[in-house]
């Protein structure tokens, strides 16, 4: 099983992995498409994908461009292999009236309960604030928007994760003062929550954005964007209390978002950009200890913005990859783990 040994291997070894990627691809992916190939708005950004009771849902923010007022979160249903139109279901607006832009949706299907839309409003990523809306009838109606307590923010780009006693434990970060990275424990959905944050460590880093894997060890391991040019990473063995510094793994990152998953098989998969520059190519690698990552199928390797993954695994065990796609368009990918070379 080859392993990613550094930023520096990978380029050396390039031509060599790619035959293995190829082949992984052709084993493992068994459906691309597009979630729309219309939609009322020009642009669209960080897409988010659950599983409810009656089949696959995504959602991302769409309107003129990024951070305009005109920005709202938009979502597509998919009872039965066949995405519906896009509809929006929430704006910017604040209770004085005012219109802001719509950032990074999450949904989140609790097993007993509603489905949650995490979401932010706010003029930019520095000054947003958390919102959320919950379903009963698998996103077909939402509640009134609800703003999350005071200075909780809830998972900024990508899921959370249901811990053993049942609390909510969210990734999540700041830009107002640099890019930190923090944790969100949260028993009532973001009214109120426990906050913890990685120690600081011998090398700075500027990371946002974290995605969360539970091993089977206990321990809890987060991975994070940066401005570093890496992924980093820190891990809690204290069902998320305490934090290891932030450290470099040995996988590149040009500042642009991830997202991870723990299959039920024990091992994760990442789908991540492999480049130091740009946002192409989008790849998935797979890990059975976070720690030495293997290549699997590259998704993208055209010129463009292919980006901002959200990766899940549903009932049937098969994984859901949905990304922007040229800021045009949401992309859809079906894999099957059982296919993936070990």
């Amino acid at each position: 099983m080859r392993e990613y040994t550094s930023i520096i291997g990978w380029a050396a070894l390039a031509c060599c992995f790619a035959d293995h990627a190829i082949a992984a691809e052709q084993q493992a992916v068994l459906k691309t498409e597009f979630v729309y190939e219309q939609a009322p708005f020009p642009q669209c950004h960080a897409s988010t994908i659950a599983q409810t009771p009656e089949g696959l849902l995504a959602a991302w923010f769409g309107g003129s461009r990024e951070g305009q007022k005109d920005v709202g979160i938009w979502l597509s249903h998919n009872p039965s292999g066949k995405w519906s139109p896009p509809v929006q279901v929430a704006d910017g607006r604040s209770d004085d009236g005012a219109l802001y832009p719509c950032w990074n949706p999450v949904l989140f299907q609790q097993p007993k309960g509603p489905l949650v839309l995490f979401y932010k409003v706010g003029p930019s990523p520095d000054a947003w604030w958390g919102m959320r809306l919950t379903s009963d009838d698998a996103g077909k109606t939402w509640s009134k928007p609800q703003r999350l307590g005071r200075g909780i923010l809830g998972p900024i780009k990508n899921k959370p994760i249901l811990l053993n006693d049942g609390s909510l434990l969210c990734g999540s970060s700041t830009e107002h003062d640099g890019w930190k990275v923090h944790l969100e424990l949260t028993t009532d959905l973001g009214n109120t929550c426990q906050k913890t944050v990685p120690a600081a460590g011998a090398e700075p880093f500027a990371a946002i954005q974290p995605t969360l894997l539970a091993w089977t060890s206990g321990k809890i391991q987060i991975l994070c964007r940066s401005r570093q040019r890496a992924i980093v990473q820190s891990w809690s063995d204290d069902a998320s209390k305490t934090w290891t510094p932030l450290s470099r793994t040995n996988l590149p990152n040009p500042n642009s978002g991830i997202d991870a998953l723990m299959l039920r098989q024990g091992f994760a998969l990442l789908v991540y950009n492999h480049t130091l520059t740009g946002r192409s190519p989008l790849n998935l690698a797979f890990s059975k200890d976070g720690i030495k990552w293997t290549p699997g199928p590259v998704l993208e390797t055209e010129p463009g913005e292919y980006s901002y993954p959200a990766i899940i695994q549903t009932s049937d065990g098969l994984v859901h990859i949905t990304y922007t796609w040229k800021r045009q368009r949401i992309k859809h990918v079906v894999i099957d783990p059982d296919k993936l070379p070990q």
